[in-house]
């Protein structure tokens, strides 16, 4: 039986939190700022998983294809997030409600909190050992 890809894996891992995280979001940044703020945090949260979605399986794409590519995608995603973080950011300040003061302190506490679950669950194990390419390894 084969193995899910581990990226697969991650974003099922990670899936049953994203819920919760925004609920807590909202009442947190309600509780310090109305409404408005609340869904400027949701917005925060959603924004983070769909980015961490779209990169997880745009690297399991790319280890389908080649390690090089690998590298390509995880570096490039890595630029495209940040760009991605940074004209929500600018566009949503344009919307009367939005709450760029929810939104940045929730944005970064997201961002770290997802990279701490991802580290801890790939904790001990090599990041070569997680992917297999076709043909690897043959004269």
């Amino acid at each position: 039986m084969a193995t899910p890809e581990p990226e697969r894996a991650l974003i099922r891992r990670v899936s049953p939190f994203a819920v919760p995280a925004a609920l807590l979001a909202y009442v947190i940044g309600a509780a310090f700022g109305g409404a408005d703020a609340g869904w400027s945090a949701v917005i925060a949260v959603v924004l983070v998983y769909l980015n961490f979605v779209a990169n997880a399986l745009s690297i399991s794409w790319a280890a389908s294809v080649s390690p090089t590519l690998v590298s390509i995608v995880a570096l490039g995603g890595y630029v495209v997030r940040l760009i991605i973080y940074t004209v929500a950011l600018v566009l949503l300040n344009q919307v009367p409600w939005f709450s760029p003061v929810a939104f940045a302190p929730t944005l970064v506490p997201a961002i770290v909190g997802l990279l701490i679950f991802e580290a801890k669950a790939l904790s001990g194990r090599m990041q070569a050992d997680l992917w297999t390419f076709d043909g690897a390894g043959r004269p």
